[in-house]
C-alpha cells in the first residue's frame, strides 16, 4: 500500500529537520529531528516522497559554474542566486580534505574551478545521500532534490524574494516573516510554522524544511517542475534536477 505521507527535510547541525504531513490531512502534520536520511525513509510514516534541500546526483565532470540544475535555477533568483552553491564532480565530493577536494575539482571541471568553503561544508551530507541512494536504488524514486529559494520563487508568483533569511550569519526577521507568509498561503499548517524547532535546528532550517514539504506536495500531485526538464542522470542513474 502506498504511504499517504510526504516529507520535507533540511540539513542542520543536529542532523536533519523533517516536516511530515499526510496528503489527506487525516492527522495533524508533525516535525521531527533525525540523525540521517535513512531515519526519514524508515520512519513509521514511510513517506512516499521526501523533498530534500541537498544536492542529489554527482556528475563525473562539471562544465560551467556547477551542475546543469544549479545553472538552470540561478537566473530565477536575482540577488538570492548565491544561495545555490556549486557542487563539483563526484571525485571532489569524495576527496579527503579541502585541499584534495580543490585539486580534484580543478581536474574535473571546465573551466577549472576550485571548491567553495560553503559548498565543502555540505559534502558530508551529500556523501550520505549519495551512498544511501546507491545502496538502496528502490528508494531513489522517493527522494527529490529541491532548493528552498527556488520553492519560494514559485510560491511568490515566480518572483525572487527581495529579503534574505540571514544577514551576516544571523536570522533576518523580515526575510523569515516573508517566507512564513508564503508558507501559510501555500497551505502549510500554522501550527507547523510556529512549532518548536528540533534541537540543533535554526529558524531558517525549519522554514527551509517546510518549503521542501510544499515541493513534496506538488511532486505527489504531479504539478512539480524539474530544472532542467527533463532531469539529467549521473553515472549511477540518480536524477540530477532541482524540483519546484
Amino acid at each position: 500500500m502506498t504511504s499517504p505521507w510526504i516529507a520535507g527535510a533540511d540539513g542542520c547541525p543536529g542532523g536533519w529537520v523533517v516536516a511530515l504531513a499526510r496528503l489527506d490531512g487525516a492527522v495533524p502534520p508533525r516535525l521531527r529531528g533525525v540523525p540521517d536520511l535513512a531515519a526519514i525513509l524508515d520512519a513509521p510514516e514511510a513517506p512516499r516522497i521526501v523533498a530534500i534541500d541537498m544536492p542529489i546526483g554527482l556528475p563525473e565532470r562539471i562544465v560551467g559554474p556547477g551542475r546543469a540544475a544549479e545553472q538552470a535555477v540561478r537566473p530565477l533568483l536575482g540577488a538570492r542566486q548565491s544561495s545555490v552553491f556549486s557542487m563539483p564532480a563526484r571525485a571532489a565530493v569524495y576527496a579527503d580534505g579541502y585541499a584534495q577536494a580543490c585539486a580534484a575539482a580543478l581536474a574535473t571541471s571546465t573551466p577549472p574551478r576550485k571548491v567553495s568553503k560553503q559548498g565543502f561544508m555540505l559534502f558530508p551530507k551529500v556523501r550520505e545521500i549519495d551512498a544511501l541512494l546507491r545502496a538502496r536504488p528502490a528508494d531513489a524514486g522517493r527522494v527529490f532534490e529541491c532548493h528552498p529559494e527556488v520553492a519560494f520563487w514559485r510560491m511568490n508568483g515566480e518572483w525572487a524574494l527581495a529579503t534574505p533569511k540571514k544577514v551576516r550569519g544571523r536570522p533576518h526577521q523580515p526575510g523569515l516573516d516573508a517566507r512564513r507568509a508564503l508558507l501559510l498561503a501555500a497551505g502549510v499548517a500554522p501550527a507547523l510554522i510556529a512549532a518548536e524547532r528540533p534541537r540543533g535546528a535554526g529558524p531558517d532550517d525549519l522554514i527551509d524544511a517546510l518549503a521542501c514539504l510544499v515541493v513534496a506536495r506538488h511532486l505527489a500531485e504531479g504539478t512539480a517542475r524539474p530544472f532542467p526538464d527533463p532531469p539529467e542522470r549521473d553515472a549511477h542513474g540518480l536524477a540530477v534536477a532541482i524540483w519546484a
